[in-house]
């Protein structure tokens, strides 16, 4: 949206009034609010959604409307076509949690985001994904056609900010940030972490991230701060230097659509173990820039940090791998570009 304002663009941020809102006229960004709720299913509300879409995009004249997640992707998209917006692209971050479980409720979910999604995909222009494993899922099923699909690394970090830093101190740290979700393979964390301190007990095993309260999947702050083998920090707003200080970063979730965190971990120089999953293997090489572990497998998991943990040289071996990849691949510059090339226009140099 900066580069956009940059090049003498007019640019509205559309979306929920919330904690940022206020950041956006610092940028001499439009905010236009309209409401949702994220987790109904009600049939009136969805509709009610999407004419609180209609209502606030139709007097801007939109010549471009881009959606991100599920909601909006879908809404937005009815919306902006009625709205008579000429290009809609969706960018598509992940399939979500109900691509992870098999009961009832989740299959029916599945069933309907898909069907929905294969109405949107026909009346989008683009659609951008952040990993390669969900288009082509998508495309499997006929839920899009390949010419429609753009792959994208991610939203981008700006790795000069994301940069290695000097350690204060000679502890060494495994990291994990997260939020307190059993899909995002907490309990593999601290069982992981409980096999280890026996061998390393040194060794310092922190977990920063909440519960989400609401959350079917969502373990408790209770739960969180009675697991003895886990330093656990809750939520923390100071990611860099959390990650200065520490030599390993993990990551063991089920799915992911491309992880912001493990982008940050890798640009700040750490060896990264992560999953054989969507979006988690997008970050890792194996052997290369860390280890690549089957999901749900504790054991697993702790071998390869063990292996990490015996080898200071391969961490600092691994670790400027993963800043390597980070510049290449997942630097907001490069992303920019990409987001230009599906607008059609240039960066202003």
């Amino acid at each position: 949206m900066q580069e956009l304002v940059k090049q003498g663009h007019t640019v509205y941020a559309i979306c929920p009034s919330g904690e940022v809102s206020g950041e956006f006229a610092q940028h001499n960004i439009i905010h236009i609010p309209y409401a949702i709720e994220r987790s109904s299913l009600n049939p009136l509300k969805e509709i009610r959604s999407i004419r609180n879409i209609y209502d606030a995009i139709v007097p801007l004249k939109l010549d471009i409307l881009h959606t991100f997640t599920a909601k909006p992707n879908i809404y937005g998209t009815i919306a902006g076509r009625l709205a008579k917006v000429p290009h809609i692209i969706n960018l598509v971050e992940g399939l979500g949690s109900f691509y992870l479980e098999n009961d009832l409720k989740s299959r029916l979910v599945r069933t309907l985001i898909e069907t929905l999604y294969r109405q949107t995909f026909k009346l989008a222009n683009t659609v951008m994904f952040v990993n390669r494993d969900d288009p082509a899922y998508l495309a499997s099923r006929k839920i899009i056609t390949p010419e429609k699909i753009f792959i994208i690394k991610g939203v981008g970090i700006d790795t000069n900010k994301w940069s290695p830093l000097p350690k204060e101190n000679g502890s060494t740290r495994v990291t994990m940030i997260a939020r307190a979700l059993t899909h995002k393979g907490v309990l593999e964390f601290i069982e992981a972490a409980k096999i280890l301190t026996k061998k390393f007990p040194t060794v310092s095993f922190q977990y920063v991230g909440s519960p989400d309260e609401g959350n079917p999947f969502s373990v408790t702050e209770t739960f969180m701060q009675t697991q003895s083998s886990i330093h656990y920090l809750g939520h923390q707003t100071n990611i860099r230097h959390i990650l200065a200080q520490s030599d390993i970063f993990v990551l063991p979730s089920y799915r992911e659509g491309l992880p912001r965190t493990t982008m940050e971990a890798m640009s700040m120089g750490l060896p990264i173990i992560t999953t054989d999953v969507v979006g988690c293997r997008e970050t890792v090489e194996n052997a290369i820039n860390g280890f690549i572990v089957p999901p749900k497998d504790s054991l697993a998991l702790a071998k390869a940090i063990e292996h990490l943990l015996k080898d200071e040289n391969l961490r600092k071996k691994m670790g400027k791998k993963s800043r390597l990849k980070a510049v290449q691949e997942f630097d907001i510059a490069t992303i920019i570009d990409k987001y230009l090339e599906v607008y059609g226009l240039q960066r202003v140099r």
